[in-house]
């Protein structure tokens, strides 16, 4: 579930980047395990992936950005992975903004 809370904070801070004409950022707070979208200074969306699912999360870098054209924004893929005990998953996103996981 956590998975799929982080992918669909990417597809929400893609749409809003083509709907809205503005950059969009995916802001991931590993000490605290929040994830949050941000338009600007805006917080437009926020989970709090550890104290939903008890989950640590450890990205590769704090934060992606989606060009108002729905590309990723910055040079670098980015890799977060979920873990719960011993669990884990991981999400990537490429530095185009597509995930898989």
């Amino acid at each position: 579930a956590a998975r799929t809370e982080i992918v669909t904070l990417f597809a929400v801070a893609r749409h809003l980047a083509v709907r809205q004409g503005r950059r969009t950022t995916v802001a991931i707070d590993a000490r605290s395990g929040v994830a949050s979208v941000h338009i600007g200074a805006d917080t437009v969306h926020r989970r709090d992936l550890n104290r939903a699912f008890g989950v640590s999360l450890e990205p590769t870098q704090d934060s992606m950005s989606y060009h108002p054209t729905g590309i990723g924004y910055g040079a670098a893929n980015l890799s977060i992975r979920i873990s719960r005990g011993a669990a884990a998953d991981t999400v990537v996103v490429s530095r185009l903004g597509r995930v898989r996981h």
